[in-house]
């Protein structure tokens, strides 16, 4: 007769019974699902254990609670590491949710979306990304703490827990993160590193041999240490007890593990960590950890009655948290305001009323214009906090009188990315989880280092806010290399990611009102190096209108027009140079600025149909870029003035007047349309 479960589990330990109850739920879902990565929970299954029931403040009943840390599985593809300890610690996710482990519509999908499972911090699933992003919310931690915490920094102030791997460490966006929190000294940051030798393609021998990751984290200013066994809980407790105890650095645990623990045939091979282990593999696992073989996904009850100790700790946690909060409260009523103001995303009162108006007076490129908008908003919303990689001096991003973000003050609002934009970019997102609006600032072209990261912010809806200058050919002589042929046309195909190109210095100050008030998405502005005339908006719509995404800003009076000219950013004054030509030749003409293809499309059917009237198919797009993703909108019948080749250096204006963005150019071009 076979042994009961229970029996058949009575001689493993109250702590071997939890953690195996992690490497078997984290088999039998991957098993199940056919698909999947069980090598990595498996083995780091002890490290998840003693942080969630040991070291992690948290309250499963309420993920969102601001005085929790957090905790950041870089290594995605470990996915059911982070489903199987939420499962068991309370969290509201079922043992259903874990046999539907990579279905459609599942709360466990491949990899952690924070957007679909209570508990996840974050997105993580390219390699790297965690890294960042924890670093990213352990800067915005130590920002909030100093400008809330008096006295009791451990009220504003969590500590980022991260489990990262092989994978993380080789990706370059690591490499960029970690130098920046070691040039910050953040002691809030604990990273665990799951060294376990173990890629897809198969040993880390293949690519990561001769690399001393301790001493290169040394090098970047963090403390270290090292565990030779990831089941030597007592190794790992006394390591984390050591890196909290270490608060002027951020810290990296090595912990060696192996990839499928306990797998009697397939530890420390790729096939374990890439697939599942096979219905035989698995049975005869579960008979080497002492564990019944049926049913799939058991769990022992004394293992999940420890687990959920969890949820009476955490109630404690948070009714201890919200009473000295109330204490501050109390004390620091405005403050405490503000506090709350944060949580909710709330923008106080008055927020935009400084924000400046432009005459035709004035000739500014975007960029600076921008600049002065940001500014008006930044001393009255606090929350605004960023900088660039290393261009402060070309994006006019820093904040006037916000001090620099350092170790000695985390109280400035200037962070000084370096030249790291892929690093600025994931943590940005990582700033954006906490509340903060964060600002990060490059040259548009280097949009291409920064992809990864702002496809998942847009993947997220995070709240960011990309300032990217140096929007065209006309920056000029630095040349094709630094000169954006595809990227407006790339970053449009972003989904959720609302891209504007603003046409003038008035444009520019709309522009940062919707990237304030959008929360749907991360926003990027656009921006010109070159000076742009400030249209008379006497004689033209009002900027408000980019609201909008694309509005009518002049045409011809008292007659449907023969021809719409459509533009954006610093060609939208050709279209208008261009309209009294072909005024003089008797078309009626209809100039419309296009600043955000995204607004526009978020615009009813009725209004994008007054702005671009279906019936009128004669249509001329002007902008200096690819041309590709402008046949949406003037069809097969409509033209395009763009540019589908590399630039060149020189003088900006003789550039744009060789690749022939001038209005004689554009009146050709029109002509030519209208004439078919």
């Amino acid at each position: 007769m076979a042994l009961a479960p229970e029996n058949q589990l009575s001689r493993l330990t109250l702590d071997q019974l939890c953690i195996n109850s992690i490497r078997v739920l984290a088999m039998d879902a991957v098993q199940k699902a056919n698909s999947g990565h069980p090598g990595m929970p498996m083995g780091m299954a002890p490290v998840a254990y003693l942080l969630f029931t040991r070291f992690l403040r948290h309250n499963p009943r309420n993920p969102q609670w601001y005085g929790r840390d957090r905790f950041v599985l870089s290594a995605g593809h470990g996915s059911m590491l982070l489903y199987a300890v939420l499962y068991l610690s309370g969290y509201d996710l079922s043992l259903d949710d874990i046999k539907r482990f990579r279905q459609v519509g599942s709360k466990t999908p491949g990899h952690p979306e924070n957007y679909l499972t209570p508990g996840v911090e974050t997105t993580t699933g390219p390699l790297g990304q965690g890294f960042g992003n924890g670093v990213g919310m352990a800067i915005a931690l130590k920002h909030i703490s100093a400008r809330f915490a008096r006295g009791d920094t451990t009220l504003f102030e969590p500590r980022v827990f991260a489990i990262v791997s092989d994978g993380d460490l080789m990706e370059g966006v690591a490499s960029e993160a970690a130098s920046i929190a070691g040039h910050l000294g953040l002691g809030n940051l604990i990273y665990l590193y799951d060294d376990n030798h173990i890629t897809i393609d198969g040993s880390t021998d293949l690519s990561f041999s001769t690399e001393d990751v301790c001493k290169r984290f040394e090098a970047y200013g963090w403390h270290t240490q090292a565990v030779e066994d990831a089941n030597d809980l007592d190794s790992i407790s006394r390591a984390v007890e050591k890196a909290i105890a270490v608060t002027d650095r951020p810290s990296l645990i090595r912990v060696r593990s192996h990839i499928g623990y306990g797998s009697p045939h397939k530890q420390d091979t790729a096939e374990a960590h890439g697939k599942a282990l096979g219905a035989e593999e698995v049975k005869l696992t579960k008979q080497f950890y002492g564990w019944p073989t049926e049913p799939e996904f058991y769990v022992p009850e004394q293992a999940l009655t420890e687990f959920r100790r969890c949820v009476e700790r955490g109630a404690e946690y948070e009714k201890d948290w919200n009473r000295r909060f109330d204490a501050y409260a109390r004390e620091n009523p405005q403050m405490a305001a503000e506090f709350r103001a944060l949580l909710a995303g709330d923008l106080p009162a008055g927020w935009d009323q400084d924000l400046p108006q432009f005459t035709a007076r004035d000739s500014l490129a975007t960029r600076e214009s921008a600049s002065r908008a940001e500014q008006a908003i930044a001393r009255r919303v606090w929350a605004l906090f960023g900088g660039a990689a290393d261009l402060n001096e070309s994006t006019f991003t820093d904040i006037t009188d916000g001090g620099d973000f350092a170790r000695d003050n985390y109280a400035g609002r200037n962070l000084h990315f370096g030249i790291r934009e892929h690093g600025m970019c994931a943590i940005l997102n990582g700033i954006a989880l906490t509340g903060l609006i964060p600002i990060g600032s490059s040259f548009l072209v280097f949009t291409d280092y920064c992809r990864a990261s702002i496809r998942l912010a847009a993947i997220m809806k995070l709240h960011v806010i990309y300032v990217f200058t140096h929007d065209s050919i006309g920056l000029g002589e630095d040349g094709p290399t630094h000169q954006p042929i595809e990227h407006l046309t790339a970053l449009r195909a972003i989904p959720d990611l609302t891209l504007i190109r603003p046409a003038d210095a008035n444009e520019a100050v709309e522009a940062w009102r919707v990237a304030m008030t959008h929360k749907a998405g991360p926003v990027m502005l656009a921006l010109s190096r070159q000076k742009l005339p400030t249209f008379d908006r006497t004689q033209v719509a009002p900027a408000s209108g980019l609201a909008r995404g694309a509005y009518v800003l002049t045409e011809t009076a008292g007659r449907p027009p023969d021809i719409i000219l459509i533009a954006t950013g610093s060609e939208v004054q050709l279209a208008v140079g261009a309209k009294p030509e072909l005024e003089k030749r008797g078309f009626a003409v209809r100039v419309v600025s296009m600043p955000s293809f995204e607004l526009f499309e978020q615009q009813d059917a009725s209004y994008r149909d007054s702005v671009l009237p279906p019936s009128n198919r004669r249509r001329l797009a002007i902008e200096a870029g690819a041309t590709l993703s402008w046949y949406r909108w003037v069809g097969l019948d409509g033209d395009i003035v763009g540019l589908d080749r590399f630039g060149m250096s020189g003088p900006y204006t003789e550039v744009l007047k060789y690749f022939n963005f001038t209005v004689d150019h554009v009146v050709e071009r029109a002509l030519q349309l209208l004439a078919r």
